[in-house]
């Protein structure tokens, strides 16, 4: 086998994962990272038992559960009238079910957990300050140049990027990611802040006309996690300020009150644009492939983003071990095997999307489908928190 290196760039929960599962199968690998320290912007994160299981895999899942909460329940709520429509239990017939638990945990924590494993494989060097600018293929290898001038010569390349990442420009070429037209603001607050308390052990959804709440605890429940989303009404009439804080007010307005009452653990300093793309029909040029939101960004509203980049990244290994040096074979059985898994997870985002958001008739509808709904059933996501067979042997 080859001791030379896979080149990764991007260092954030995809590409670590992807390290640490390639390290598993005895690669050597190099993480390449813009920034100058390992780490996550954001703030919370579901984890669905498909992730857990793979979490499990490569080793980091015990770790893990200090800093996590294990809701009693997924929780969705008519953001109006602040009933509650439907529920998920995630007890013991949903942990039978699916053979893991669902919990949720900081991103910082998350990634903190794959950062230290990577640091115990010496299969692994992290690189940080090393932002993949440029790379070329010739004679089995890739080249990275990077932002500050370094080159780094590699057996093969995965661009874990992310959203707009210059590997996927590199290889497909398709420019800027689509606009969703909904702006998230968040906010973490200490848990003896939230003054309803009634659903504080569940993860509980509040959907309204273009906009939705989420709450849940962080940090084994010292603190209340607490995102609104809102989709932006000016963008739909072409006005200017789309997704400010005033916006934020004006379409919350319409909402309970004890829900409307939850924008005061929200902060107002910042939000985010979502974006996702297009299922794409190839990841791959050569040597080179793409993975997670660089390969298939999606919207919010399975909480499947970085789920789905683990996932990537247990399967890339097995089939680099499978394959020995044949990257190009490898990335190519790679992208068979996610593809349509990962464009299921984009599609229904989107259709997750205008359901949770939706007002009038549609609305009465949803809620009516909703609450016919067998709370140890989840149905709607049964394919997903099934999750993905992966060869242990390899």
């Amino acid at each position: 086998m080859s001791e030379r290196e896979i080149l990764i760039a991007g260092g954030g929960i995809g590409g670590l994962a992807a390290a640490l599962a390639l390290a598993q199968k005895g690669r050597k690998v190099r993480v390449l990272e813009k920034a100058a320290e390992f780490g996550e912007i954001g703030y919370g994160i579901q984890m669905g038992p498909n992730v857990a299981r793979m979490l499990e895999r490569l080793g980091v899942l015990k770790a893990l559960e200090p800093a996590s909460v294990f809701p009693e329940a997924l929780i969705f709520a008519d953001a109006l009238t602040n009933e509650e429509i439907s529920r998920i239990s995630l007890g013991k017939a949903f942990v039978s079910r699916y053979k893991h638990r669902y919990f949720v945990i900081h991103r910082r924590d998350l990634l903190g957990g794959l950062l230290e494993a990577c640091k115990q494989r010496a299969e692994i060097v992290l690189s940080p300050s090393h932002g993949l600018k440029a790379f070329k293929q010739e004679k089995g290898a890739v080249t990275v140049t990077c932002d500050n001038g370094a080159q780094f010569e590699g057996v093969a390349l995965i661009g874990a990027d992310g959203l707009w990442s210059p590997t996927r420009q590199a290889v497909i070429g398709d420019g800027a990611p689509r606009m969703a037209g909904h702006y998230v603001y968040r906010g973490v607050v200490p848990d003896a802040q939230i003054v309803d308390r009634s659903r504080v052990n569940t993860m509980t959804i509040w959907g309204g006309p273009d906009l939705h709440m989420v709450q849940y605890r962080l940090q084994g429940g010292a603190v209340m996690n607490n995102v609104a989303t809102i989709c932006s009404r000016r963008i739909r009439r072409g006005e200017a300020n789309p997704g400010a804080p005033d916006e934020l007010e004006e379409i919350f307005a319409r909402t309970h009150p004890g829900v409307r009452d939850n924008l005061r653990y929200i902060s107002r300093e910042r939000n985010w644009v979502l974006h996702d793309r297009d299922p794409a029909t190839n990841w791959t040029d050569g040597r080179v492939t793409l993975l997670g939101d660089a390969a298939h960004p999606t919207l919010q509203y399975l909480a499947q983003g970085a789920q789905m980049a683990i996932e990537d990244g247990v399967v890339l290994a097995e089939k680099v071990a499978a394959a020995g040096e044949d990257y190009n074979r490898a990335f190519l059985a790679y992208q068979r095997e996610r593809m349509n898994r990962s464009a299921r997870v984009v599609l229904s985002s989107r259709f997750f999307g205008e359901y949770i958001h939706v007002d009038g008739g549609a609305r009465e509808l949803r809620n009516e489908l909703a609450r016919g709904r067998d709370p140890d059933h989840p149905w709607e996501v049964d394919w997903l928190y099934k999750g993905i067979e992966v060869n242990d042997k390899l």
